[in-house]
């Protein structure tokens, strides 16, 4: 067990174990964020960025413990909407730009049940990637 120390009122800075001022794993506030949506047949994954790009928060409906079939779903797309929107009420985001890629069923539920705690929609803005010529033709076949 250690010796024991008594501490002085202007010596408890210096505790080992104590938290410094300004650590580093403080949450910083943010005022508006860009809330990344990709959405496949499989699963739903939503990123939560500041301005510049920087991850801040994210969450998908596999992390929430759906799994198989059920990860694809626009229920569990709204479940990971709501666990992500806790966290960026406790970061202090009050407006969200919202990135939508890809083409499950989960792509509006997730936006609905951000927009359903109390955030803003700056924008939506879709990103689906589209090939624009698609992949070479099969050649022909000889018999």
């Amino acid at each position: 067990m250690g010796k024991k120390r008594i501490v002085a009122k202007g010596e408890a800075e210096s505790v080992v174990g104590a938290p410094r001022a300004g650590a580093a794993g403080r949450k910083r506030a943010l005022d508006r964020a860009v809330l990344h949506v990709e959405s496949t047949y499989n699963n739903t994954r939503l990123t939560l960025c500041d301005e510049k790009g920087n991850v801040v928060a994210s969450s998908s409906s596999g992390a929430l413990g759906f799994s198989g079939a059920k990860k694809g779903t626009p229920f569990a797309a709204a479940k990971v909407g709501e666990a992500l929107a806790q966290k960026a009420h406790a970061i202090g985001v009050r407006d969200i730009s919202v990135i939508v890629r890809g083409v499950g069923s989960g792509r509006e539920s997730s936006i609905r049940s951000f927009i359903n705690k109390g955030f803003t929609v700056l924008s939506i803005k879709d990103a689906t990637p589209i090939p624009h010529n698609g992949p070479r033709p099969p050649r022909p076949r000889r018999v």
